[in-house]
């Protein structure tokens, strides 16, 4: 009997972790954003999401988020209607942006993480670089890149507003 249990439990030890999704939520996942222009800025995000994000043998496998574009804010209110509006997200025809991972590869330093990102009911492939860490329970991903809104037809204000928006990603997830 003693032998069995020693071989079940040595079985066991030797089959790799199964993936262990974690949930993502406005609460734990904060996507924030910073839009510039010639002589100021402006900085806001979304309060509204949900996905997952999958370990595998403590590294990150997939992540799959869905954010709310109702719950978008900036920090002026004037600019947090402007940008629901058909000029930039047209939240009404648009009502979520989506991010699927297709590939996550170690980076010298941190991953970095590809996949599709739907924004304005356009989609294009993106590639970023992230902190991961993955202990006690809880995912940590941390990472900040930047975007071109014309990419995702997003053209009001062009010469006026600049291009490139930089995108915030902080998770802290158990």
């Amino acid at each position: 009997m003693r032998m069995l249990f020693a071989a079940v439990a040595a079985a066991a030890l030797a089959v790799p972790a199964l993936a262990d999704d974690v949930k993502l939520t406005g609460e734990n996942t904060k996507v924030t954003w910073v839009g510039t222009k010639p002589g100021g800025k402006h900085e806001g995000g979304f309060k509204a999401l949900t996905g997952t994000a999958t370990v595998s043998g403590g590294e990150l496998a997939k992540v799959e988020v869905e954010i709310d574009t109702e719950s978008l804010y900036a920090d002026d209110p004037k600019l947090t209607a402007h940008l629901k509006s058909p000029d930039f997200f047209g939240v009404k025809n648009n009502p979520k942006a989506k991010f699927v991972s297709t590939k996550i590869e170690k980076a010298d330093k941190g991953v970095t993480i590809t996949g599709d990102l739907t924004l304005n009911g356009k989609t294009k492939t993106i590639s970023f670089p992230a902190t991961v860490s993955h202990a006690g329970g809880t995912l940590k991903v941390d990472s900040a890149f930047a975007i071109d809104k014309r990419d995702f037809g997003m053209t009001y204000g062009g010469g006026k507003i600049d291009d490139q928006v930089a995108i915030k990603v902080a998770v802290e997830a158990k």
